[in-house]
Parts: C-alpha cells; structure tokens; sequence
C-alpha cells in the first residue's frame, strides 16, 4: 500500500540543545534508515509541506503565546538574551539546554505537516499519511510542556471539525506519556473519541490520565484513558486493543483516525518503564490499519517520540510496516538491553475492568 509521508529537512531544528532528550539527529537518522531497508518506488512517497501562518497556530494557540514563543526561541537560538517570563508560557521541560536549533521555525513546520496531511487524506491522494515529527501532545493553547510548543494532534483534529466539517474524529495516542494537552483540547468535545493508552501517571509524567477523567459536558465519555502498569508489553497491548480500542472504534465509527506516539513505551526506552518490544509496535501499526478499514482506511499517523537512539529507527520502521502492510524485517537491536518478559497481564486486566465499568454508561459494547 503506498503511503505519503511528510518530512521537511527544517525538522532537524527541533533541537533542544546538548544535553536536552529531545535532538533534532532523529530527523537525520530516521529517513536514511528507512530508504536503506524500504525503498520509495511504490512503497510511499515522501515530500515536504509549508510552515504554519500565524492564521494556522490560532486555530490552536492565543496569540500572546504564539508571540512570546516566536520570540524568545529566535533569541536563544542566536544566543541572544531574552526577557520576559518564561515560566508563564512554558515549563522547564522547554528551557533549552545550551545552542538549540531553530526550535519555532521547526514547529511551524510540524503543524503544516498536519495540516497537509488532512489536505492529503481528504482529498484522496492518499489513505494514510505519515508526518515525521508529529504528536507533541503536551503543548496546549497557551502553555508548552514536555518538548512541545505547538499541538499538530490538536492541530489535526480542529482542522479536520472545522475546516472539512467532520462529526467523528477517532485520535489514538499511543505515546507513553499521557497526552495531557490533547486531552484538555478535546475533553468536552463530543465529536471526538479521544484514546490514551500510556503509562500509570502515578510512575511517569505528566501526572495526568487517570481512568476516571472521562470528559466533561457533552463530551462526558468521549475521553478514554488506559493507564498501563509498568511493564506492561506486548500481550497487555493486544488485550487493550481487543477489550476497549477496537470495540469503541467499531461503536464509534469514525470518519477518520489519527493516531500519535513514537518509540517511547519501548522496554530499553531511557526516559519510561512500558515493555513493548520492536514486533509490539508492528502489531500496534497492524491493529491501527484493521480499524481504519472502517472509515475506509483514511488514518494520519504522527510520530516523534523515543529516548532510545538505538531503538528508535527500529521501533518508528515497524509502526510503519505494520501500517502500511510493508514486508520489512523487523529485529531487536543488538544494543538493548535483556527484555523483560511481560508479567503484568494480571494488572493489566484490572485496568481494563476498571475502564470498561467506568465508561459502560456510555458505550454498549463495554457493557
């Protein structure tokens, strides 16, 4: 199945500076990776989109934040001095460390990679569409955290409402992290489904995500949260998909997926406790093709995420294959460390009872 995929050279100065987790080398690493095991031919196609206007980031921004992040990341990257109070628009997460890149410009780009990947899909130049460097699902309308400044996940999700009039948007994050910003945008929206599966916020930021936020007012049900256990590997992700995700999907039925999250729930990941191994990613991407069949395989994936530069590249192919359908080999990398056998299936069944019974009243099939 050829799939477009979204990739700007520029990417490569979302670069927090040394000693910061998150560098812009993923976007050296990644794309050389895969035309060296996947030729382009009739696999996909890759191209570059436009940077954000100013009109883009107030779908999802106020301004006064827009100008302060403009601003000031223009400034360090110059090795100016900037005044102003950062911690008003952004936490120490966000602070670089050192020279950083081009942070804002970079950003720009990765929203204009969402916003031409809802071009793509709706207009049927491709089912499925791939941004590199999508999903910094922490960013919200006036605060950035966790890496991100601006949300390409809500981003997305607005544009597809608003700009191409959508009633049901499905958005599966799948990052360790609890998507904490797409959920603030999201959570009395009821015209989107909103699935997280992450880490137990209790063991790992943002704190967030626990079973019980569900969403508010008309949107009371339409925000899913599934905590993992620590550990929690391949068969506790096959158990979630078959017991809450792909049910609500197929009661759902949505018009489009977006799906969100890199390597990061990886078992050797640097900054997380999850267990998937690199075939677990490629059941995830397969799971995710499987659901789109119901809105005629129309899906956007957005993918950042990963502390592990040696997984990464492996972890990020295998989403992709599993995705696409693309017969690749997938391997452990040599480096990793012994993997962990997933003993946490008991633990993940309570999740899984607590979240069909907590969201029951609002779906027939967890009843």
């Amino acid at each position: 199945m050829s799939i477009g995929i979204l990739f700007s050279e520029q990417l490569r100065e979302y670069d927090f500076g040394p000693g910061h987790p998150f560098r812009g080398d993923r976007y050296l690493v990644f794309p050389d990776f895969l035309k060296k095991n996947l030729p382009e031919d009739d696999n996909y196609r890759m191209f570059p989109a436009e940077p954000a206007s100013e009109e883009d980031l107030r779908l999802i921004c106020v301004q006064e934040y827009i100008d302060f992040t403009r601003d000031y990341y223009r400034a360090v990257n110059l090795g100016i001095s900037y005044g102003g109070d950062f911690y008003r628009y952004h936490s120490g997460d966000n602070l670089p460390a050192g020279r950083p890149g081009k942070l804002e410009e970079a950003a720009r780009y990765i929203i204009g990679q969402a916003k031409e990947a809802c071009r793509l899909v709706q207009g049927g130049d491709f089912q499925k569409v791939v941004s590199l460097g999508g999903g910094l699902h922490h960013a919200k309308p006036s605060y950035g955290e966790g890496f991100c400044l601006y949300n390409d996940v809500a981003f997305a999700g607005r544009f597809l409402l608003e700009k191409y009039g959508l009633t049901r948007v499905l958005i599966l994050d799948t990052d360790a992290h609890a998507g904490n910003g797409t959920g603030e945008y999201f959570y009395g929206e009821p015209r989107v489904l909103f699935i997280d599966i992450h880490q137990d916020p209790r063991t790992l930021y943002p704190g967030t995500g626990f079973v019980r936020q569900i969403g508010a007012g008309e949107g009371t049900g339409f925000t899913v949260n599934i905590p993992m256990p620590v550990g929690a590997g391949d068969e506790s992700y096959r158990m979630v998909f078959e017991s809450v995700v792909e049910p609500l999907c197929r009661e759902f039925r949505p018009e489009i997926i977006i799906r969100n999250g890199g390597s990061d729930p990886h078992f050797s990941d640097g900054l997380t406790g999850l267990g998937l191994t690199v075939p677990g990613f490629h059941m995830l991407g397969e799971r995710v093709r499987e659901m789109s069949r119901i809105c005629g395989g129309r899906e956007i994936d957005l993918i950042a995420s990963g502390y592990n530069a040696e997984v990464l590249p492996h972890a990020w192919l295998a989403l992709l294959s599993g995705l696409a359908g693309f017969p690749v080999e997938l391997k452990e990398p040599s480096v990793s460390p012994r993997l962990r056998s997933d003993d946490s299936s008991a633990d993940t069944g309570k999740v899984i009872r607590e979240v069909r019974d907590t969201l029951k009243e609002y779906w027939s099939c967890l009843r």
